[in-house]
């Protein structure tokens, strides 16, 4: 065989591609987009004409595309930013139920899911505990801007979730603290009190 098979991807508040991009460069397919923002939309059709862009996380099923091996988004991370008020679950703009829920149909075997810093103080252990209620080893990792050249202002925080239902039980107990101490590394895990699994 040609190594690892394709992965098939959807692409959760996809923006105007940037994650797209990395799959195809990685040689992998994107088979579904879901992003409201009708210019990005102009943007990903584009470069991917022939992907089906669907405009709204909540009425997008996860059922549309057939199998779905990662699942990806950044979803909207104004509710944990400090310039959003801080507002966290009971802003409109909380979307992560949504993403849950099509996590949920589409048992995709891999999750990548990617906010802001300012998740780990309020919002990151019931985004974890979603994951695994679900069947998902799920862990995450702090990135600081200075880590990437400060391409970005704000230190990001990476969610990654697994399912093999085989695997499932050697893999709860490895990961999501390897992860977390992974985390630790970056500022911020280690002094919010949130790096120990809950549980």
């Amino acid at each position: 065989g040609d190594g690892m098979r394709k992965l098939r991807v959807l692409d959760l508040f996809s923006g105007i591609g940037g994650f797209a991009l990395a799959v195809r460069w990685l040689g992998h397919e994107t088979v579904g987009f879901c992003e409201i923002d009708p210019w990005c939309r102009r943007v990903l059709d584009k470069h991917w004409p022939e992907v089906p862009k669907h405009d709204d996380i909540r009425t997008l099923k996860g059922t549309e595309f057939g199998t779905i091996d990662l699942i990806t988004g950044g979803f909207p991370c104004q509710p944990f930013s400090v310039a959003g008020q801080r507002r966290g679950e009971d802003d409109p703009r909380h979307l992560w139920p949504a993403m849950h829920r099509i996590i949920d149909t589409a048992r995709p075997r891999f999750v990548l899911a990617e906010n802001v810093a300012g998740i780990v103080n309020m919002a990151l252990d019931g985004v974890l505990a979603d994951l695994e209620a679900i069947g998902y080893t799920a862990g995450a990792v702090v990135i600081p801007a200075g880590a990437v050249n400060a391409l970005h202002r704000r230190d990001r925080v990476w969610i990654m979730g697994y399912s093999d239902s085989e695997q499932q039980p050697q893999l709860q107990r490895l990961q999501p603290d390897q992860w977390r101490r992974t985390g630790n590394a970056g500022k911020g895990m280690a002094d919010t009190g949130h790096a120990e699994p809950s549980g």
